[in-house]
């Protein structure tokens, strides 16, 4: 099977989506999961009697189907989020109900962050307990900060501590997320052992300690692939059960999969439904799966591989602006000028050595591909 995210329409009186909304009552341009997909969470929770571990809105065996998608006893039709093994799911969600913490591990474009959000939304109800790694992140946004106009004034208190979303799940019984955990500098990353293995934050300043009440876990986020990264520890690496995303196995599976995402996306931003715009989301799939395996589907021609992943995600960003560009500039269908432009972008990473991998496919794949005229002279002209 597959790996990664995906929506479908429900073909019963369901429970739509909610749009989700600002403070100001503004549609939010991107719900959190928990507010986009509230009706099936409710659903679910009401029909759901198989034992809940302590604090969470659902059962494993609910919060697997919330995440595979299912049809409930009342006929209520729950959208799959992720397409991929059953088994995948199964053990992330199972080790949340452990002391364990799960680490989500992939090549960029495996629907680490969406796993991690949606995992966050059914067993905790609250996706926002985030701490995103990048190079320049802290301890404290691990740990915990300071109100330094309240610190200067009465010294270290509780009041004026500053709890991180990490913390805070500690103190709730709530699952926190971290994303790119590899990005993180070493000495910050380890900030967690002490958290993953005693369950407790100590807080030297006040001689206190929050310990982790029971319900709260932790999901983490990495891959291998970026340049740049920071490896885990061995002490660390031990603390979390790691399960790894992969990338779609089949053509079909991943066409699949970018279909309904752009489906879900398009209607976020109002696209309208771009008519047969089936063979091009095929193209740009096999266009990707070819320069990504190095072999094209017939398995006679090698091929030189670019810098970048084509990771499916990108192959979704590429077909969703090319509805753009056929929706706002277009007649509305998806034709191959529309998505040439977003490939080349997506193949083209680095100027040198890709532009002579992207010419020679054209040349020698694309060029005699029947059927495929239109795509390679618009190919040939976004390339020039």
């Amino acid at each position: 099977m597959s790996a990664m995210p995906a929506s479908a329409q429900s073909k019963t009186a369901a429970p739509q989506p909610s749009e989700g909304a600002t403070a100001e009552g503004a549609t939010a341009l991107r719900p959190h999961a928990e507010q986009a997909f509230a009706g099936e969470l409710a659903a679910l929770a009401a029909q759901d009697d198989r034992p809940r571990p302590a604090r969470w809105r659902l059962s494993p065996w609910a919060v697997a189907t919330y995440l595979l998608g299912g049809t409930l006893p009342d006929g209520t039709v729950i959208t799959p989020k992720y397409v991929g093994p059953r088994r995948i799911v199964e053990v992330a969600v199972t080790t949340l109900a452990t002391d364990r913490a799960l680490l989500l591990l992939g090549v960029p474009g495996t629907a680490k962050t969406w796993v991690s959000e949606h995992l966050a939304a059914a067993v905790s109800g609250d996706s926002t307990l985030l701490v995103q790694g990048t190079a320049g992140t802290p301890e404290e946004a691990i740990r915990y900060g300071w109100n330094y106009a309240r610190l200067l004034a009465h010294g270290p208190s509780r009041d004026a501590l500053v709890p991180s979303p990490v913390m805070r799940a500690m103190a709730e019984g709530m699952t926190a997320r971290v994303e790119e955990l590899t990005r993180i500098p070493a000495d910050v990353q380890d900030t967690l052992i002490t958290i993953l293995s005693e369950k407790t934050l100590p807080i030297p300043e006040l001689g206190e300690e929050v310990q982790a009440v029971r319900g709260f876990n932790l999901i983490a986020t990495a891959n291998d692939r970026d340049r740049g990264v920071n490896d885990l520890s061995s002490a660390l690496r031990r603390r979390f059960n790691t399960v790894v995303l992969p990338l779609p196995e089949s053509a079909e599976a991943e066409v699949d999969i970018v279909t309904r995402r752009v489906e879900q996306l398009g209607r976020s931003l109002d696209l309208p439904a771009a008519p047969d715009g089936m063979a091009e989301i095929r193209r740009v799939v096999t266009v990707f799966r070819e320069l990504r395996d190095g072999m094209t589907d017939d398995g006679r021609t090698k091929l030189k591989s670019p810098s970048g992943t084509l990771s499916t995600a990108e192959a979704i960003s590429v077909v969703t602006n090319g509805l753009a560009l056929a929706a706002h500039f277009g007649d509305g269908v998806l034709r191959p000028a529309d998505v040439a432009a977003g490939i080349l972008g997506a193949v083209v990473r680095d100027p040198a050595a890709d532009r002579v991998v992207w010419q020679e496919y054209l040349e020698t794949v694309v060029r005699e591909r029947e059927g495929w005229t239109d795509f390679y002279r618009a190919c040939r002209e976004v390339s020039a």
